[in-house]
């Protein structure tokens, strides 16, 4: 198991094309069984790191797991890779074998927060969107209602 924030990912990714080691970059982080990726759509990817996001979902297609979370639907994620089309090609091979669960309510940190009697705009509900696609299963969506 392997993970870490998106926009590193990404940075990673950026960097090792830059240097001449992306493809070391890619096999390492096609090695783990499970590959978790967290924070995605935080903050858009600039379109290179768009690109070569592709290529590692592509190389781990039906080949690893690749969790997923995200304050943004899938729906947004056009934005989130700057391309249309890269989002789509990205989520195609998510999807295909992937379970979707769909949160909504506040974020832990902002609960807590709320119980300790801190109020105002900051609490609005959020929704995350955490997407496990495995090499093997079914594609089903889940939303739990805020609290």
């Amino acid at each position: 198991m392997a993970g870490g924030g998106a926009g590193a990912l990404g940075g990673s990714l950026v960097k090792g094309q830059q240097q001449g080691t992306l493809e070391a970059r890619l096999a390492q982080y096609s090695k783990p069984k499970l590959l978790i990726i967290d924070e995605l759509g935080y903050l858009p990817l600039e379109p290179q790191a768009g690109h070569l996001f592709f290529q590692l979902i592509s190389r781990r297609y039906e080949q690893g797991s690749v969790l997923i979370s995200s304050n943004r639907p899938v729906e947004e994620w056009d934005e989130v890779f700057g391309d249309q089309v890269v989002a789509a090609a990205i989520l195609d091979r998510l999807m295909h074998h992937s379970h979707v669960v769909t949160i909504r309510g506040d974020s832990y940190r902002l609960r807590e927060k709320r119980r300790a009697g801190l109020r105002g705009n900051c609490l609005q509900h959020r929704q995350r969107t955490t997407t496990n696609a495995t090499h093997h299963g079914t594609h089903e969506q889940q939303e739990t209602p805020p609290p």
